[in-house]
């Protein structure tokens, strides 16, 4: 895959003359875990927004695999899947019919969505529960079923937002390594939206710190904690955001 799968450029975004992203600009790369570190409010959401077409930059530009979202939103966008930070699913469907559902939505015929579905299902120890209502799963089975949503039409591009909001910390911890594995393994870009240090790798990832709408430092953990002169990223974090707690 040449160049990279998520190409922010530049991009401005203001609410009531109110900037909420002001030159936001960075990339992520196939095959890595980048994480988008930002206290409450460092905009992290509106630019989820933008990078998934709800909302339009006001300037600047986002590309996914080279298609220009703006110019060309249903190649780009067919190259991304997404967790949003508020839960999306059906709650009075199956598991299995919510899946179909999107299946069906991105022209995937029967045989082959169920045999996607079963795959993504049982790497997520969900498919014996694919049956079973949304209603009548906790919150962490209803992000697994999230994230294997997202993955059925075998996107290069996987964004979450704030994806382990009100998980306990198994749970947190079984997704989050799920994810690097879809990045190790599969070569799927991924750009994990966060406000918790915890959920990053310092060993493997790469890391974007957004504060008060502006990035204030993008690269490798090791690279960014050099630029801050700080020994950790915890430290790191603490300089750049002026001590914001996260």
């Amino acid at each position: 895959m040449p160049g990279p799968a998520l190409s922010v450029e530049d991009v401005r975004f203001a609410y009531q003359g109110r900037p909420a992203l002001d030159g936001v600009g960075f990339t992520v790369e196939p095959g890595r875990f980048t994480a988008l570190l930002g206290p409450n409010g460092a905009g992290k959401s509106t630019l989820f927004a933008i990078a998934t077409g709800l909302l339009q930059p006001q300037s600047g530009r986002v590309r996914v695999l080279g298609h220009d979202l703006a110019r060309d939103p249903v190649a780009a966008l067919g190259h991304m899947g997404v967790v949003f930070q508020q839960p999306t699913l059906d709650l009075d469907l199956s598991v299995v019919q919510n899946l179909r559902y999107f299946a069906a939505l991105h022209g995937i015929g029967r045989r082959a969505a169920d045999d996607r579905i079963e795959v993504e299902l049982t790497r997520l120890a969900m498919f014996e529960r694919r049956d079973e209502k949304v209603r009548k799963l906790n919150g962490g089975h209803r992000r697994r079923v999230e994230i294997a949503r997202a993955l059925l039409h075998r996107p290069a591009l996987l964004l979450l937002d704030e994806p382990t909001v009100g998980l306990d910390l198994p749970t947190r911890r079984a997704l989050i390594d799920h994810v690097h594995d879809l990045a190790r393994n599969d070569g799927i870009a991924v750009l994990w939206a966060t406000h918790l240090i915890d959920e990053i790798d310092p060993a493997t990832d790469r890391v974007v710190v957004l504060h008060r709408g502006t990035v204030r430092a993008s690269g490798t953990v090791l690279e960014v904690n050099r630029a801050a002169g700080a020994a950790s990223i915890t430290e790191t974090f603490d300089r750049l955001t002026g001590g914001v707690a996260a």
